[in-house]
């Protein structure tokens, strides 16, 4: 080997060596790490949180509407009301991890409406009628279609998208990829966003714990044209004018989005004007109990509990995500220490521990497939390296201007699927 030669591979030795770490800082610059072990812990307080909101809350469901619920109506709380195995609020987007967990990531939205379609519990509103469609042979999306579904705007999905956050930690678009292909099937507009806004605020809350950055971080998932972005916007503006009086911003928000008809153009057609079980206004009442319960859990469940209306499913969705943010191991002990691990949720194939199991399993595969890595650490123990990215907001929609239907149907073979059939309207 000549000197020359050798002083070059020197040289170049030196420039691969001293572009190592920088190389190296660059990637982790643009990666966000999550022990496994502590992904867990957060995703099991998040499981515990809708648990504990939603068994709270539950006795003032609707009993208010339009109106605070006075201090002296909220339930006591109760160790053993975390365990809310026979709730909707809980169980169904279970069916959802169902599909994900037997035929994968890639699951077609059809099969994802098939697996709906054969579900047997009660439901109600917008789940009711997509469900409905499906049976009739409506696919998804024109199940959730406002040409179909007169409450393409209701709560239904938001109340459902928890389970899309705690299984994409740090991941908004895979949250907003869930609800396109979960959340289509029930509802459209408005009554989608609710759910990518929800998920996409657990996803942060994985590596977040301020309340009005997580709530900005769900923001950013949602198209900035939508009344729902309007009016949880107007929520941190008015939040930031009186951050000390929640019950005037209620009012304010009430005012706007519950009293105003241009708010309520596609609201749910009920004989009772008070009652308002549209997302974004439902929607208001979470981030409400996010952002003044200031990270206290009973302060948030309570004001999200009595804001109103929906005041089981709004306190479920804020406790999920605030639990989230404090993980299972650091929770009060009045809100674990009489949770059921064994027994299974209503029309579901699990328990506590095997939900977690199936989660844990589902974000394995969502951090690979967004390109990130799970490696382990010096001590052994397993990391998710997760990429940080933009949000990709789905498009524009209004149910009140619906954009065209998709014709989509069923086919035979579809068909011989469904359980239970109905028949179209009209025959």
């Amino acid at each position: 080997m000549t000197v020359r030669r050798l002083i070059v591979l020197i040289v170049v030795a030196d420039l691969v060596l001293s572009a190592g770490p920088s190389l190296a800082s660059a990637d982790n610059d643009k990666l966000r790490r999550l022990a496994v072990e502590r992904y867990v812990d957060k995703m099991k307080a998040g499981w515990v949180g809708q648990m504990v909101g939603v068994g709270w809350g539950g006795p003032t469901e609707f009993r208010f509407k339009g109106q605070v619920i006075p201090e002296h109506e909220v339930p006591q709380w109760k160790p053993e009301l975390v365990n809310q195995f026979n709730q909707d609020d809980i169980y169904v987007e279970m069916t959802f991890l169902r599909t994900l967990e037997r035929y994968g990531l890639d699951c077609s939205i059809r099969q994802a409406g098939i697996d709906f379609a054969n579900s047997r519990y009660q439901l109600w509103h917008a789940n009711k009628a997509g469900r409905d469609n499906l049976r009739r042979g409506i696919a998804p999306p024109d199940s959730g279609h406002p040409h179909f579904n007169e409450h393409a705007d209701d709560i239904d999905y938001q109340i459902e998208a928890d389970y899309s956050g705690l299984i994409a930690p740090g991941l908004p678009n895979t949250v907003i990829q869930l609800g396109e292909k979960f959340g289509r099937i029930v509802n459209y507009g408005d009554g989608l966003y609710g759910g990518q806004f929800v998920g996409a605020m657990y996803a942060e809350a994985f590596f977040e714990t301020d309340p009005e950055k997580i709530v900005r971080a769900g923001l950013r998932c949602i198209p900035e044209a939508s009344q729902y972005h309007q009016c949880i916007t107007d929520v941190l503006k008015w939040y930031n004018q009186y951050p000390n009086d929640w019950r005037k911003t209620w009012h304010m928000i009430n005012n706007k989005y519950h009293l105003n008809p241009d708010y309520r153009r596609f609201s749910c057609s009920e004989a009772d004007p008070d009652f308002n079980i549209d997302a974004k206004l439902n929607g208001a009442y979470i981030v409400m109990g996010l952002l003044y319960g200031k990270r206290d859990p009973d302060r948030t469940i309570i004001i999200s509990t009595r804001c109103g209306q929906d005041s089981d499913c709004n306190p479920s969705n804020a406790a999920g995500i605030l639990f989230t943010t404090i993980g299972f191991e650091n929770l009060p002990e009045k809100f674990k220490s009489a949770l059921n691990t064994k027994r299974k949720f209503s029309h579901t194939p699990y328990n506590f521990r095997e939900l977690v199991k199936v989660c844990q399993k589902l974000a394995r595969q969502v951090v690979i497939r967004a390109d990130g890595r799970i490696e382990k650490d010096q001590n052994g123990q397993e990391v998710f390296l997760i990429p940080i990215v933009e949000p990709k907001p789905a498009r524009l929609e209004q149910s009140w201007r619906p954009g065209p239907i998709a014709n989509s149907r069923f086919n035979q073979a579809e068909l011989r699927k469904l359980k239970e059939r109905t028949k179209p309207k009209g025959n």
